[in-house]
Parts: C-alpha cells; sequence; structure tokens
C-alpha cells in the first residue's frame, strides 16, 4: 500500500485511539485533533494527507461546515474525507454534501482493512 498519512479529527478520545490503532495495523501513520480549531491550524503545519477521518459532532461546530472549509483549501481540496460517525442515518446527507465516504462507528476491525484500502486507491466508501 505505501506510506499514507491520516488525519484524524474527532472529539472523542477512544474514537481516535480505535481507529488510530487500525491504521497502524495497516502501516498508515497518522495525525490526530481533538477539534476542528485545532484541525485548521495542523493542516496548515503538516500540509499534505491520504485521507481525512471526520467525526460529524463537536461541542462547537460540525463536520460538515468544516468539510466546507476543507474544499477551499488548494492544498487539501482533492483529498479523500470520510465522515465517520454513529449516526449512521447521515449517509445520504454526507453523500449529497460532497464526502467521499461514509464509516459507521464503531468501525468494524474485520471489514477495516478493505474499507481502508479501497479509500486509498480512490474508491469512495459507503458502509454503515
Amino acid at each position: 500500500m505505501g506510506i499514507h498519512h491520516a488525519l484524524i479529527i474527532d472529539d472523542n478520545p477512544n474514537n481516535i485511539e480505535v481507529l488510530n490503532l487500525l491504521l497502524q495495523k495497516e502501516g498508515v501513520t497518522s495525525t490526530t485533533v481533538q477539534s476542528l480549531r485545532e484541525a485548521k491550524q495542523i493542516i496548515e503545519e503538516i500540509g499534505r494527507v491520504d485521507v481525512i477521518f471526520l467525526d460529524l459532532e463537536f461541542p462547537n461546530g460540525d463536520g460538515f461546515g468544516f468539510f466546507k472549509e476543507l474544499k477551499l483549501m488548494p492544498h487539501i481540496a482533492d483529498v479523500a474525507v470520510i465522515a465517520y460517525s454513529v449516526h449512521t442515518s447521515e449517509i445520504d446527507k454526507v453523500r449529497y454534501a460532497g464526502f467521499t465516504g461514509f464509516l459507521g462507528k464503531p468501525l468494524d476491525m474485520q471489514r477495516f482493512p478493505g474499507q481502508l484500502k479501497r479509500i486509498l486507491s480512490g474508491v469512495p466508501v459507503w458502509e454503515v
């Protein structure tokens, strides 16, 4: 799969830990942040990433609004952004908003390696 780098944006440390471990098992490095404000800063610092996993709910904002901001950043605009949420009923809204894919929480440890491979290959993944 080569060396890839992911950005995880989620306000829940447990969710971050699980996703980070799943990515590590697949040889993907990651940077994690727990707020949208922090995400803006880190994106400027680290520059290019291969995939962004974005939670949809935050205390001071939401993933949909932040997704729109991401798409305005030239160095990030074409990066795969995967919404992941416990609110699986949001999948149609996520698709309509233009996200690259959706993964329902909790993540399925058995299916995740295949999902990640497809995501990094440019194939949209829409799974709850």
